[in-house]
């Protein structure tokens, strides 16, 4: 046999490395993430592929590359992204999550495909997103807020802030804020530029869950936006002694813990992921640890920023009882529950808040002064609540609901949330952590 010469050697190490090099953004590009269905509903399904096709969604449940949402005639959901990016979908609307990666120099990358339906998008512009809808592409990598409503016959975009950058078969098409567009699908996407927006239904639904995340995400420390605004709503942080910066949900109670109401989701490489059924139920399950805390129950620590974990970490303790964090036997496919899970629905006219709810069946912002209420429930261990009616609601109602609850609360100022020390995520130490195992006592 004879052997190679050192030319034909290098000739092959050269070409080695050129594929491998060729292969980085593409190995790189396919880099995986995960969002989070932050708000539901009503109807809302989502198919994860796992092959059972379309199944009940609940809020929290991750969403990864490939997976399909789909509200029903009274559905509604909203997704957040990362850098806290919002896209909602009003009843009857199909998106699908064709990419979620992040390219070779570490750039998030989305790209969503509008499938049938209205869907607003409030993009923050740190990252980049591309948006298909009919025969049309919106890319962006710039903040931007519009509505974009497309069926088999027509479509419509409306830009409420910032420019939006269409491409399709017509060519390129600019539109600027408070300008829209309508595109005939019959006629190769053919476009008309208007100077006005049409208002829609579910305009002010959108105007004030943007609001909303506008005013409790503020003064935000970790490095993510999702799940921001949700956890200065629902609770409050704050440091303690020998633990450093904790956050506690409101209306927790003797009993509760965060493990005992969510489901587990099946995600083909990926596994089981545990879903929380509360509302501000995102960043404490993804990141970070729970302790209990002698006297104070249990609290999320911040930290570990680096680390998404699929089951939530948590220190064990032989002070309390909490909820196994067991995944379901392996080979199940279909949700799991834990517990109570809920979609959000329209609200009574009042409602009797306990300790132990833990902010579950409160809809975000329904509430003027959720810290003034939780004081309330540790004094006398519940507390009657008159909500407002869900984002969206008329003028009128909204109004009434609005006079409703001041004299009911003695008129106090809508709360700013109690947003996280500047010291988060720089706790003391606090010892060794677990991400599931038995019951403990």
């Amino acid at each position: 046999m004879s052997t190679p010469s050192p030319s034909r050697i290098t000739f092959v190490l050269l070409a080695v490395a050129v594929c491998v090099l060729l292969a980085l953004p593409a190995l790189a590009d396919s880099q995986a993430r995960i969002v989070r269905l932050s708000d539901v509903q009503g109807s809302v399904q989502i198919d994860k592929n796992t092959g059972l096709g379309f199944e009940e969604a609940f809020i929290n449940l991750p969403i990864t590359q490939g997976t399909q949402l789909k509200t029903g005639d009274r559905g509604r959901a909203e997704v957040e992204f990362e850098d806290g990016s919002s896209m909602r979908l009003t009843p009857n609307t199909t998106i699908q999550f064709n990419k979620l990666g992040l390219s070779d120099d570490g750039k998030r990358i989305s790209e969503i495909n509008l499938v049938q339906g209205m869907a607003y998008v409030n993009w923050l512009g740190k990252d980049d997103v591309s948006l298909n809808f009919s025969h049309e592409t919106i890319s962006l990598n710039h903040a931007a807020h519009f509505r974009v409503d497309t069926s088999a016959q027509v479509a419509d975009l409306a830009v409420f802030k910032g420019n939006v950058d269409v491409e399709g078969p017509s060519g390129k098409l600019a539109i600027e804020k408070k300008k829209s567009a309508t595109f005939d699908v019959a006629d190769n996407d053919k476009s008309n530029l208007s100077n006005k927006i049409q208002e829609a239904p579910l305009d002010s639904w959108d105007k004030e869950a943007t609001s909303y995340h506008d005013q409790y995400a503020k003064n935000n420390n970790s490095p993510y936006g999702y799940g921001a605004s949700d956890l200065n709503y629902y609770g409050a942080y704050q440091n303690v002694p020998g633990y450093g910066t904790m956050w506690q949900p409101y209306f927790t109670g003797v009993g509760w813990d965060p493990f005992m109401n969510g489901a587990w989701g099946f995600y083909p490489g990926y596994g089981y992921m545990f879903a929380s059924a509360y509302p501000w139920g995102w960043m404490p399950y993804r990141y970070g640890n729970w302790m209990f805390v002698p006297n104070m129950g249990w609290m999320w620590q911040p930290g570990m920023w680096n680390s998404w974990v699929n089951v939530p970490r948590y220190t064990p303790t032989t002070l309390t009882r909490v909820t196994a964090l067991t995944p379901p036997t392996a080979g199940t496919v279909r949700t799991v529950t834990v517990g109570r899970v809920s979609t959000t629905s329209p609200m009574m006219a009042s409602r009797s808040v306990t300790a132990g709810s833990a902010g579950m069946g409160i809809p975000r912002g329904s509430v003027n002064n959720l810290n003034h209420l939780n004081h309330q429930v540790a004094r006398t261990g519940s507390a009657e609540m008159r909500p407002a009616p869900q984002f969206g609601a008329t003028p009128a109602a909204r109004s009434q609901s609005s006079a409703s609850r001041s004299q009911s609360s003695g008129g106090y100022a809508p709360s700013r949330g109690s947003s996280m020390p500047s010291s988060a995520g720089h706790s003391a130490p606090v010892g060794h952590t677990s991400s599931g195992g038995p019951v403990h006592h």
